[in-house]
């Protein structure tokens, strides 16, 4: 499957994440079924893309990363069963990482953020849909 325009949607997602502002926090009830549409298509490549902009999206403006923890039932299930899955090189080099495509290691990114922004419901539920998740905070 190819996305001709993904490279004008992806910069067009993270153009409206940096200006929105106030803007972005009314929408989040929106955004929900197209994110989870893209993380159920479990193509790496998407799902890759999707957790950077889940990223963006928690720290873009206030009370957002706390408007997500209600959709956590939602989106987190996918993550679920893809956060193990780091490539296994062997003895060879992983350039994945420099260019932020190792699923395991962005997810585990992503749910940090949630957690971070998340406010203090996040852990729990968190925990409640990724069982092996481990809190970044209550260390």
């Amino acid at each position: 499957m190819t996305f001709p325009y993904e490279f004008f949607a992806r910069q067009g997602i993270h153009d409206m994440l940096e200006h929105g502002g106030n803007k972005i926090l009314p929408v989040i009830p929106q955004l929900i079924i197209p994110i989870k549409n893209a993380l159920n298509l479990r193509n790496r490549q998407v799902i890759c893309v999707t957790l950077k902009v889940l990223q963006h999206l928690v720290v873009s403006a206030d009370m957002v990363g706390e408007a997500l923890v209600p959709y956590y039932r939602q989106i987190l299930p996918i993550l679920n069963i893809f956060k193990n899955m780091n490539v296994n090189s062997g003895d060879g080099i992983d350039y994945s990482q420099q260019k932020r495509e190792n699923i395991g290691d962005l997810i585990q990114e992503t749910l940090e953020a949630f957690e971070r922004y998340g406010g203090e419901d996040a852990f729990i539920n968190i925990k409640y849909m990724v069982p092996t998740y481990e809190s970044c905070l209550l260390n």
